[in-house]
């Protein structure tokens, strides 16, 4: 998963193609917890991209799209949102998949 570098790769990741932007930060276990199964839910999504924001980093997004909890993951096809799994919860591959599947 690439990290977010900037605001503008945001705004042109967000505006064009399918983005899974997953929101972290190092301090965070439950985020941890989860890094090791990444790879291979990003292998069954192929057709989005996924984009790693540090919340640290980029308090500024996280507060434009209200995500005061992470980990936490929001997708988007050119431009729209298709979906959030927001909260400060644990999330499980499971959890994680179910929710990008359902994705419309």
């Amino acid at each position: 998963m690439k990290n977010l570098e900037s605001i503008e790769q945001f705004e042109q990741l967000r505006d064009h193609g399918k983005t899974i932007f997953m929101f972290s930060a190092g301090w965070c276990p439950d985020c941890r917890i989860i890094e090791p199964i990444l790879p291979e839910v990003e292998s069954k999504f192929n057709e989005y991209t996924f984009i790693h924001i540090d919340r640290d980093q980029f308090i500024d997004i996280c507060q434009q799209l209200d995500v005061f909890g992470i980990p936490s993951f929001i997708a988007f096809e050119n431009g729209k949102e298709l979906g959030r799994f927001v909260s400060k919860d644990r999330k499980t591959q499971e959890e994680i998949e179910n929710f990008i599947a359902d994705l419309k």
